[in-house]
């Protein structure tokens, strides 16, 4: 077997190898293509995104550095085929404390859809994670709610937000 190199990836405590011969170097520019942006490489993994996260407070395991991280390094396999990607509540915390104005949330639902559409996840999977969706959008609106009470200014283009406030007719 001929090792074109490795690198270590940390996982909590864990040191994994991540396998270069296994990794996909265009993953981090395809993903920055489709949200639109030049290049997904300006995050420096500050973590302020995961600080901020009310998902993660919910769900240790949900690190928005992390999976950026992943991207970068091109562990498509890894990222595609982890629950995880869909746990995203989208409420745009993230890009308001971003040093690089990244918007995790944009990049969460283009996985979502790369996942769908790679077949990394079925129907049933989807099935599955309804009740979940449920609690994301509550956190969502509670998130919101929380920036609203705090002095938080400006368009309200949270999904969860729309919902509850665009006036019909």
């Amino acid at each position: 077997m001929k090792w074109l190199g490795m690198r270590n990836y940390v996982k909590h405590d864990i040191m994994e190898k991540v396998l270069l011969q296994k990794t996909d170097s265009k993953f981090k520019d395809e993903i920055a293509q489709k949200i639109g942006i030049e290049e997904i490489k300006p995050c420096y993994t500050c973590g302020s995104c995961t600080g901020v996260c009310p998902v993660r407070k919910v769900i240790e395991d949900f690190d928005p550095r992390r999976i950026i991280h992943m991207i970068i390094l091109g562990m498509r396999e890894e990222v595609l085929s982890s629950d995880l990607i869909w746990f995203c509540c989208l409420c745009n915390s993230c890009y308001f404390v971003c040093p690089q104005g990244i918007r995790f949330s944009r990049i969460a639902a283009e996985l979502q859809k790369m996942a769908l559409s790679e077949k990394y996840v079925d129907e049933n999977f989807l099935k599955r994670l309804e009740p979940v969706n449920d609690f994301l959008q509550d956190l969502c609106r509670l998130t919101m709610f929380k920036k609203v009470n705090e002095g938080f200014r400006g368009t309200h283009t949270m999904p969860c937000w729309r919902k509850y406030t665009v006036k019909n007719g």
